[in-house]
């Protein structure tokens, strides 16, 4: 993960736009050179977050930041635009030639801290066409952190509904919070349900615990752990992503 500073127009901005640049930079030149096989870039720290639609002065600034990042390192780059801004993620992915986009609440909808937030395959599947940009692929989370379902139901359903009906090309499980180990069990039932769609571990994963999810997921996304202390907003601690790819290999 490369979780974006403030940026403009947000709360914790810190004035600086410079400054943002450095530190989404700087990370990933410590991501990259330790051997991570891609990056996501997020506004992390843009809270409280949008349930949709960000306003322009954050998708300006992630374009800038996403072009940035490409011109530099040549591995896959996603977008995410918390708290649900696909359409949003996906304009800022095709500018600036990113892979992959991340969306939390692809189908259905869910009761947040931003209140109830709503699915958008409807409108996101439709722009990708009309910019352009099937090649983009879409990551979506099932059961995301930070929410509760609004009627309950079982996991396996929900799967079926974001990969056959949203049109998902990957799948994110992931614990109730960011940091919070995501249960094995619920990464082996979304393998089971998904079929050939991809699942990713999106929320716990340390060096210590990256094997075991690997034996279940074809992937994982690592933030906070990556971190200096193991702190979200500290800079990416080279040592520890060092760490957690020997995990990871052996």
């Amino acid at each position: 993960m490369l979780h974006c500073p403030a940026l403009p127009g947000s709360p914790g901005f810190g004035g600086d736009r410079a400054a943002i640049a450095e530190a989404v930079l700087r990370d990933a030149e410590t991501l990259v050179a330790a051997g991570i096989d891609g990056l996501m870039l997020e506004n992390f720290h843009d809270t409280p977050f949008y349930p949709g639609s960000v306003p322009p002065e954050a998708i300006a600034e992630m374009t800038a930041l996403a072009v940035a990042v490409r011109s530099r390192f040549d591995v896959p780059l996603g977008i995410n635009m918390l708290r649900n801004d696909g359409r949003a993620a996906l304009a800022v992915a095709a500018a600036a030639g990113a892979q992959l986009i991340r969306v939390n609440v692809l189908c259905g909808a869910r009761l947040t801290d931003q209140g109830i937030v709503q699915g958008i395959a409807h409108d996101l599947l439709r722009d990708r066409v009309r910019l352009g940009a099937e090649s983009i692929e879409i990551l979506a989370d099932v059961d995301v952190k930070h929410s509760v379902a609004l009627a309950a139901r079982p996991l396996e359903e929900e799967i079926d509904d974001v990969v056959h009906r949203g049109k998902a090309d990957g799948l994110v499980v992931s614990g109730a919070a960011t940091g919070r180990p995501t249960h094995l069990e619920d990464a082996q039932r979304a393998k089971a349900a998904a079929g050939d769609v991809p699942i990713f571990v999106g929320s716990g994963v340390t060096p210590e615990t990256a094997a075991e999810y690997l034996a279940v997921a074809d992937g994982v996304i690592v933030g906070t752990s990556l971190k200096r202390g193991g702190i979200g907003s500290e800079p990416v601690d080279g040592e520890r992503v060092r760490r957690l790819l020997e995990r990871c290999e052996r």
